[in-house]
């Protein structure tokens, strides 16, 4: 068989494959990075840490200042909400 002859097969079989349809991709689960919900508390760093004190946080969240001894167990549900030596929010994650 000549490859004038497999060629109208080859574009066939090349429009059938481009018209398959796509897998369906599974919705993206939420971030492990922010399953503590840390994204929506970003706007308070650079904030006094004094302003946590009228929130009501997520229980269990962690506030943590620089000399303040923290257990090393990674929990990613966990927030934590870091300050620096100045008392202002530097960094919330969860961990």
């Amino acid at each position: 068989m000549a490859l004038s002859d497999k060629l109208p097969l080859i574009l066939l079989l090349s429009a059938l494959a481009a018209c398959a349809q796509p897998e369906a991709q599974e919705p993206a689960a939420p971030s492990e990075s922010d399953a503590c919900g840390a994204s929506r508390f970003q706007g308070l760093v650079g904030q006094p840490g004094a302003v946590l004190g009228d929130m009501t946080l997520p229980e269990g969240t962690r506030v943590v200042g620089p000399a303040d001894p923290v257990t090393m167990d990674y929990r990613p549900s966990r927030l934590n909400m870091e300050t620096g030596k100045d008392g202002r929010i530097t960094r919330i994650a969860c961990y």
